[in-house]
């Protein structure tokens, strides 16, 4: 479509009915020109696809904070509109191998990349695991509180683990279960299979690549895990984390579980049930890494609207600006842009940021937060989430947005996570006086609520929504909005092929940032705690922090 102003005009007088709903001011209009305009601006070749500690950043920095003072917000930390985030980049040089031994027809060599992926979390130039005697531990679970231990009876100090993705219920129809079936808990997420991993004391641990349980291909693990890797700076340099982490193509996979003797697909339905014990494998791992140090430096960009009665309480809006930067792809095009992921989300910020000061001061403040370093495991907001600018017992909620809706408008908001917290109700307003429903996520076993950077603040107690335009598209219906989003996901999701379009239709974008600033318009001029609901996995976090504040 040609470039146009999209507005939304939407009336604050909607909310009322809703527990200190806001009636005093009208809300100005969404500018899908300023949407446009920093969608575009992000995602141009200037901008190297955003990769933190490069030019790249430094770009998109200087451009974000420029945005947040033109929209009319104040320095967020202190004067400054960045806060340091210390990262180490940890880059395996050369394309080591995974050799393993033991097996019957001889070993195996694994090539990076095309068999397996491979990386260290530990600063060092030299790692190696040598001769690891190789274990499967089915999902790699240890959830007491689920009656569920992978690990239950077995010593894997020094050991390599294989592990499986997602959740053992995962292929399950509904969402009742002992991993709440369909829906993925944080148990399958990949970051949880290496941080326990970590805590058993294994030396090396992989994951076993599936698309549908992973829910994106191979593709997008070749993308995000092959390079340079950002971590946390830690005091110890990571020597408490496993020496390698990856993953294995399901071809290689099989092709190890072969060598041991054991069927790979017998052994993952075992795996699934209650009780399941680990199976020793007779195998030997491998695999030396040279790496690369090196210390930067990288920022979360923050901006704030004091609030007018109450500026010591706050409500929070985040998005990632950080995307992959130079991708290792063949082609002439290596840039990884990132349009849609999230230089849609960062522009979002901007856009609200307009409303909110166009619409006037409201009884709270509300900080507007560009974070770094999501792509490489939510380092940016799990840093803030640690080092808070604004008390978090005092953040009454807030809002993530990652990938705005380009498919078109929509008669739908799909909220990811949603049941989790009272917040729901706050969405369901919001979404209704836009003439949009509220629709739970078509894919609950993606993990989604667990991926982005609403998680970070989730572990810490803070009520977070997440949510993303929805599937029913006014032209073309549910079979038109799955094709869209199955096509990105495909096509486009860590990819060279994530760039700006200039065919894009805004509309569904603009209705989406509206039920952004409803809720958060509705929250901050609210006196409100919205908490997690009883029986959630953060609700005792939230009480010990509220009680503390």
């Amino acid at each position: 479509m040609r470039f146009r102003t999209l507005a939304l005009a939407f009336c604050a007088a909607a909310l009322a009915g809703g527990a200190g709903a806001a009636t005093r001011t009208r809300a100005p209009q969404i500018s899908a020109a300023t949407l446009q305009r920093v969608t575009r601006t992000l995602s141009s070749d200037e901008f190297q696809g955003r990769a933190p500690g490069t030019v790249g950043e430094e770009r998109t920095i200087a451009f974000m904070s420029q945005e947040f003072r033109r929209a009319g917000l104040q320095p967020g930390n202190h004067g400054s509109w960045f806060q340091d985030v210390p990262l180490v980049e940890i880059t395996a040089t050369g394309n080591p191998a995974l050799h393993i031994s033991g097996g019957r027809g001889g070993d195996l060599n694994f090539a990076y990349r095309t068999d397996y992926i491979g990386a260290s979390y530990r600063a060092q130039p030299h790692i190696s695991v040598d001769d690891s005697d190789v274990v499967f531990v089915g999902y790699g679970i240890n959830a007491p509180e689920r009656g569920w231990n992978d690990y239950a009876g077995l010593d894997v100090r020094g050991k390599t683990v294989i592990i499986l993705v997602n959740d053992p219920d995962w292929q399950s129809p509904g969402l009742e279960g002992t991993f709440n079936g369909r829906a993925m808990t944080y148990y399958g997420r990949w970051t949880y299979k290496f941080e326990e991993a970590a805590r058993q004391g294994a030396a090396a641990a992989f994951i076993v690549h599936d698309t549908a349980p992973a829910s994106y291909g191979w593709n997008v693990v070749d993308n995000s895990w092959s390079g340079s890797q950002l971590y946390m700076q830690s005091a110890n340099n990571g020597a408490d984390q496993t020496a390698v982490n990856g993953w294995l193509t399901n071809a290689a996979a099989h092709r190890l579980f072969a060598a041991a003797g054991q069927d790979l697909d017998a052994l993952t339905r075992a795996a699934q049930q209650r009780g399941f014990h680990a199976v020793p494998l007779g195998l030997h791992a491998s695999v030396a890494i040279d790496n690369r140090i090196r210390r930067a430096q990288s920022h979360n960009v923050i901006g704030i609207l004091p609030g007018r009665t109450h500026p010591d309480e706050y409500v929070i809006y985040t998005a990632h600006w950080d995307h992959l930067g130079i991708c290792r792809t063949e082609g002439p095009d290596r840039i990884c842009n990132g349009a849609v992921d999230n230089a849609s989300g960062s522009a979002a910020l901007v856009a609200l940021a307009e409303a909110h000061v166009r619409a006037g001061r409201p009884d709270r403040s509300i900080i507007f937060l560009n974070v770094t370093g999501e792509e490489s495991g939510l380092l940016g907001s799990a840093y803030y989430a640690a080092h808070p600018i604004y008390p978090l017992a005092r953040t009454a909620g807030g809002f993530n947005m990652d990938s705005l809706n380009l498919a078109g408008a929509a008669r739908d908001f799909v909220s990811i996570g949603r049941g989790k917290s009272e917040l729901d109700a706050y969405l369901e307003r919001a979404a209704r006086a836009g003439g949009l429903r509220v629709s739970s996520e078509p894919t609950p076993e993606a993990g989604y609520y667990f991926r982005s950077d609403q998680f970070s603040f989730a572990k810490q107690g803070v009520p977070m929504l997440y949510g993303r335009g929805g599937e029913d598209l006014v032209h073309g219906g549910a079979a038109a909005g799955r094709a869209a989003a199955e096509d990105y996901r495909a096509h486009r999701y860590h990819q060279v092929s994530d760039e700006y379009d200039p065919h894009w239709d805004w509309s569904g974008a603009v209705a989406d940032v509206g039920v952004y600033y409803r809720v958060g318009r509705e929250l901050a001029n609210s006196r409100a705690w919205p908490n997690w609901l009883p029986g959630d996995e953060f609700r005792a976090i939230r009480d010990r922090s509220r009680a503390g504040r």
